[in-house]
């Protein structure tokens, strides 16, 4: 018979839950806290050597390396609402150095290069720290790197694995209690030199910035409808009843439906759920501990991830991963009572000594999740376009290196970033509805199976996962 987790044996009160979300508005945090400027529509034609669509990590990025290297080239940015409206306004700031969704993802599917990709991956985030301060961005950087927590008795040898594999220093419970002091930590496995925390909204608000200073123009409520072209010839973006005209465009519309109709199955948009609350006093840091700021996740199939923001809010987020049949992306899911009060309850469970706190902000994201877990990347239109999507949820590090891919992709001339594996493979696309939606949700349902018996992936998890169903949540 399955086991119950911890969160069920140790659940709060209902009224305990009730009085934490009471109040809370339904929004980002983030956005509320750092809102970005509104730039002009498009409202005449425009020509441009480059054109980014999308206003979001992958575009910002894309724009802003391609004005460093070419500084005389015109580059555009499209945006169909505002800077770092959608997933860059509203993740949890975690800002990895993984480019493959995790070691056990990357090994799997990339053995012969997965080190190279490691070592790619961290000097990825050493330029993200490195650039942040060079520009002066002011985004909440904090390398303070990532504890990983075991909540359930499997998961300390899970957690022992990952240290003797390098990725981290073990902790046992004690010492992974004298660093954060939850009950319902078993052990840790702390990696200090592979992940940074980073206010999202702030990192896309000054990169925005950054990109303006150097002379890239930025315009928002500006949906592109096509991508048009006719033989060798720049390529045709409509926009607001006119057209932008470019040498070669970048397409970062990610959990957006593509613009290219080849990348239309390859993902689907999965909701993510969100609690902020309020700072948490001096003496409720003391009770908790945490002095060292670590990025915080337990190790379950289905698992919660959180973290400190520089005014002591504590963000907690994850756990349901939801889809909804036909892929589409909608206002309506953000809200989801179930979900927000199940992540209240997992909040107290993990934290009985705030108790009584408040969350002032829920809200919720679609993330670009495809079935190999990390990004995918491709050329179209004879090479004029360029695209990059799939991030599935590891985007706010992983955006910058896939910038860099995507123009070295442009400029047609083979390079190492080109010619990786993980660049020129494309994962399985999900079929269309609504084998789409039963797979999913077959495989949400075996995910929350294996965590109730002991992290045992059963044989239904492994056949979706061989035929590209498989689902993280």
């Amino acid at each position: 018979m399955p086991h119950t987790t911890v969160f069920e044996r140790h659940a709060p009160s209902d009224s305990a839950i009730a009085h934490l979300l009471e109040g809370s508005e339904h929004g980002s945090f983030w956005i509320a806290d750092a809102p970005s400027a509104r730039r002009p529509a498009v409202e005449e034609p425009l020509r441009a050597d480059l054109a980014v669509v999308g206003g979001g990590y992958l575009g910002l990025w894309a724009a802003l390396l391609a004005k460093q290297e070419h500084p005389g080239r015109r580059v555009v940015l499209l945006e169909a609402e505002r800077i770092g409206w959608a997933a860059s306004g509203r993740n949890g700031g975690f800002c990895e150095a993984s480019l493959t969704h995790g070691e056990v993802n990357g090994r799997g599917r990339f053995p012969k290069e997965f080190d190279r990709l490691q070592q790619l991956g961290r000097e990825n985030l050493d330029a993200i720290e490195r650039t942040l301060a060079e520009l002066r961005v002011d985004a909440d950087f904090e390398r303070t790197g990532l504890l990983n927590v075991a909540v359930e008795p499997h998961q300390v040898a899970w957690a022992e694995e990952a240290a003797a594999d390098g990725d981290g220093e073990f902790l046992d419970a004690e010492a992974v209690r004298d660093e954060v002091d939850s009950p319902t930590y078993l052990a840790g496995v702390w990696n200090r030199r592979d992940a940074a925390l980073v206010h999202p909204a702030k990192l896309a608000r000054g990169l925005a910035d950054a990109c303006e200073a150097l002379g890239v123009e930025l315009y928002g409520g500006s949906p592109v409808g096509a991508v048009e072209t006719d033989g060798s010839g720049p390529v045709r973006l409509p926009v607001n009843g006119t057209v932008v005209t470019a040498d070669r465009v970048v397409l970062a519309t990610n959990v957006f439906r593509s613009l290219l109709k080849r990348n239309r199955l390859m993902t689907v948009p999965v909701y993510d759920y969100v609690l902020m609350t309020e700072p948490l006093s001096d003496a409720q840091l003391a009770d908790i501990g945490w002095t060292n700021r670590q990025g915080l996740s337990d190790m379950a199939n289905q698992f919660h991830y959180y973290r400190l923001s520089r005014d002591n809010r504590l963000l907690f987020g994850g756990y349901d991963a939801v889809y909804h049949y036909g892929r589409r992306v909608e206002p309506g899911y953000e809200e989801r009572r179930a979900t927000f009060e199940r992540l209240a309850g997992h909040l107290l469970t993990t934290f009985p000594q705030l108790e009584g706190i408040r969350a002032t902000h829920r809200w919720a994201g679609a993330i670009d999740t495809c079935s190999r877990f990390c990004a995918f990347y491709g050329t179209a239109r004879k090479g004029r376009v360029a695209y990059a999507s799939g991030f599935t949820g590891l985007g706010v590090g992983s955006t910058r290196f896939a910038a860099r891919v995507l123009l070295d992709l442009l400029g047609g001339t083979p390079t190492e970033l080109t010619e990786l594996k993980m660049v020129r493979s494309k994962p399985s696309p999900f079929p269309p509805e609504p084998l789409a939606s039963t797979g999913i949700n077959l495989s949400r349902w075996a995910l929350n199976r294996a965590d109730h018996n002991e992290g045992r992936r059963n044989v239904l998890q492994k056949t979706l996962d061989a035929v590209g169903l498989g689902f993280d949540s």
